[in-house]
């Protein structure tokens, strides 16, 4: 999921160099909400693994 935030960043990147504003901010505006749903199923996943209390497999 972090890597599809990557791409959406590298594109409104790319976009905006080449004087798309409109698809560089639609673009912005996805890798945003992609890459702060990564960061809610992330801290959801910590605090499940926490809750569980068992140790990390190595």
């Amino acid at each position: 999921m972090l890597g599809w935030a990557l791409t959406f960043l590298v594109v409104a990147l790319i976009a905006a160099v080449l004087g798309f504003g409109g698809v560089a901010a639609v673009s912005v505006e996805i890798a945003k909400i992609i890459f702060f749903v990564f960061i809610v199923l992330f801290l959801l996943a910590l605090v499940a693994n926490a809750l569980r209390g068992r140790a990390p497999r190595v």
